[in-house]
């Protein structure tokens, strides 16, 4: 299957990438948290470890903190 190249465009002085756990279903969800603020912008969900990677590649990381 062919897919996409992800594009994040983020300002890494005043955000980070992270991916978001709940405790209660396991949901993921990729985005940036504002590093003054806390707060989080939710950019993709997250289905697979090959999406969690992938988000990484593509925020320039090589490997994403989870916050829960």
């Amino acid at each position: 299957m062919f897919r996409k190249r992800l594009s994040v465009d983020y300002d890494p002085t005043a955000q980070r990438p992270v991916i978001r756990c709940s405790i209660c279903t396991g949901e993921q969800a990729a985005g940036f948290q504002n590093l003054r603020t806390g707060e989080f912008r939710e950019f993709m969900l997250i289905r697979s470890e090959r999406d969690a990677q992938e988000f990484a590649r593509a925020c320039g990381v090589e490997r994403v903190e989870k916050i829960y």
